[in-house]
């Protein structure tokens, strides 16, 4: 299924295809300190934590003890959960090996 949010851009598209070239986890930490600032990794990291726990359908308080998430970041990711396209879904599920990823 091609996305086909609003988010569509040809500058993304590039970043996007660059992310899918990267081969391991040292390739994503070389790749990632140099585009993105500490504090913006971090805060990926902390959001994809987030969206796991939210479907483990843990509590606002053990998450942002666990995190230390904002209510504010848990609420977003919660309605990125049930409202968005589905992308927390999609990398949560490979993530737990429910879904292989295509080669």
């Amino acid at each position: 299924m091609a996305y086909t949010g609003k988010l569509r851009d040809p500058l993304l598209d590039e970043l996007f295809e660059a992310v899918l070239t990267l081969r391991d986890i040292d390739e994503c930490y070389q790749f990632f300190e140099d585009i993105c600032t500490v504090a913006e990794i971090k805060a990926m990291a902390q959001r994809l934590a987030v969206a796991k726990m939210l479907q483990e359908n843990r509590t606002y308080t053990e998450i942002a003890a666990q995190t230390g998430a904002s209510t504010a970041t848990i609420s977003r990711v919660k309605r990125c959960l049930n409202y968005g396209a589905d992308g927390y879904k999609l990398v949560l599920a490979r993530l737990a090996g429910k879904e292989k990823a295509p080669r």
